[in-house]
């Protein structure tokens, strides 16, 4: 690529919207709302003029329609360029629309594929849609803080000698607690095999953005990368991209039907035009941004450790199997010698001190750091830590994590065939032995611990338990209490 659209200081799709908005024209299109002049007065106070001014209809000439290249089409080179890409497509119903499009076009029907089993659900959703069939790695694991870790590149490499009719791998890095796998040590084995690898970074889309991040899934050797903009980009909440790299391994055009197939025809301006501005600050301010923050991470992680009771998960796991590198820009507390749950210690700092962390199990607390923090926002925090850590404070309790369930024996039957067979729902303790037609994780951070296709076991089903008992949400269960479960209909003698 190369003229006006490697000029990362453009934003053309943000700003054709604001040209067509400052024109004034007579809307006679969608949205109903007209700019806001139809619009519920709360809504116009709550998002403001401004925005609801430049929620179009797709479509406009000019904006997404128009002489190639639109300057729908240009924000997605740029973000290509950006990123090192060879194609980047933009995404408004999250990362998750991109491992959907992954599945139906690199796991269609009966294609065997490898994925991570604590993949993101919607991978296991992908595959339902597919019809493709996973054959599962394990990743590494903490057992004392109850943490997945990154895939060991030896045990892919053996996995893929297992399976040679395999030509993708799903992995997941980093992880929702920043610890990054060995994509290199991944990339090479996999292609050594002929296999391309697919990364979910939808937790890293700021990487490659600064030298004192981990390098970029795709600068590392991966085939196609998803980064969910929204979480650490700057972009808004639903929006994502979805990446491809230039080894060749991968079909551009069968992944671009896909991502269309699953794309509204009534896309969020909004949410493209934050994928196009959150862009160009990271390629044109983020290393500045990020520098300056992670200065001050730093001395608030000095202070974070002085709090008797507090011990960080950071740099130090690199170098553990699974763990290749660690994401500054997480800060995770192991909070077992305060005697308490990181679920506790999360409902106390949020309910009595107003402080929000990101997620939490069972050992752990987790807080998500932006390009740019204030000062103020990083007092809270400490301030909040340490209030927290006094008030609950009862000496070492050994928090048991859930249990790590043990290595899945796979999918006794395609997840398609299992989600859209013929069901019938049994009370959970009854469903031992049969053939689950439901994909269950506990949200966050949304790692299904049954999948449609699985045998459910009595570990699948304590370990559910011990998920909703500690106060997490399962995704994807048809009967929130749990006391019932879909499982597929099987034939009985008459």
């Amino acid at each position: 690529m190369s003229g006006a659209d490697d000029d990362q200081s453009q934003a053309p799709y943000l700003d054709a919207t604001a040209a067509y908005v400052a024109r004034q024209p007579a809307r006679f299109h969608v949205p109903g709302h007209k700019g806001g002049l139809g619009a519920d007065d709360a809504l116009v106070e709550v998002l403001g003029e401004a925005a609801l001014a430049h929620d179009l209809a797709q479509g406009v000439d000019g904006i997404d329609d128009g002489p190639e290249p639109t300057p729908y089409t240009q924000a997605e080179r740029l973000a290509a360029e950006a990123y090192g890409a060879e194609k980047s497509w933009f995404l408004t119903n999250g990362a998750s629309q991109g491992n959907h499009a992954l599945c139906l076009a690199l796991a269609p029907l009966g294609r065997r594929v490898v994925a991570q089993r604590n993949s993101h659900a919607s991978i296991v959703d992908g595959l339902v849609l597919s019809g493709g069939n996973p054959i599962f790695i394990e990743p590494e694991y903490d057992s004392e803080l109850g943490m997945a870790l990154g895939v060991e590149p030896t045990k892919l490499a053996a996995l893929l000698a297992e399976n040679p009719d395999v030509r993708t791998a799903f992995i997941v890095s980093p992880t929702y607690y920043g610890l990054a796998a060995d994509v290199a040590g991944c990339a090479e084995v996999a292609h050594a095999a002929g296999v391309a690898l697919v990364v979910d970074q939808s937790w890293g889309a700021h990487l490659g953005f600064h030298p004192d991040l981990p390098p970029s899934a795709l600068a590392l050797g991966a085939d196609a990368v998803l980064t969910s903009t929204h979480k650490l980009g700057g972009s808004m909440t639903q929006s994502a991209m979805l990446h491809l790299g230039s080894g060749g391994r991968i079909d551009e055009a069968a992944v671009g039907r896909a991502v269309r197939i699953l794309r509204s025809t009534s896309q969020s301006t909004l949410l493209i035009s934050s994928l196009d501005a959150a862009r160009r600050q990271l390629a044109t301010r983020g290393e500045k941004l990020i520098g300056e923050t992670l200065e001050k991470l730093a001395v608030v992680r000095e202070r974070l450790e002085a709090i008797d009771g507090i011990e960080l998960v950071d740099e130090s796991f690199v170098g553990r199997a699974g763990v290749a590198g660690f994401d500054p820009l997480r800060i995770v507390l192991d909070v077992r010698a305060v005697g308490c749950s990181g679920l506790q210690f999360l409902e106390h700092l949020s309910t009595h001190h107003d402080v929000h962390p990101e997620m939490a199990a069972q050992a752990t607390v987790v807080f998500v750091v932006s390009l740019a923090e204030t000062d103020e926002q990083f007092e809270r925090l400490v301030a909040g830590v340490e209030a927290t850590a006094a008030e609950l404070s009862c000496g070492f309790v050994a928090v048991e994590p859930v249990p790590r369930l043990g290595v899945s024996a796979g999918c006794v039957v395609p997840p398609r065939e299992a989600f859209l067979g013929e069901a019938e729902v049994v009370a959970l303790d009854q469903a031992v032995g049969r053939i689950s037609c439901e994909s269950i994780a506990g949200y966050p951070p949304g790692i299904p611990a049954l999948l449609p296709g699985e045998r459910v076991s009595a570990e699948v089903i304590d370990n559910l338990r011990q998920t909703a008992a500690a106060g997490s949400r399962l995704h994807g269960a048809s009967d929130p209490t749990l006391s019932t479960i879909a499982v597929l209909l099987e034939e009985r003698p008459d």
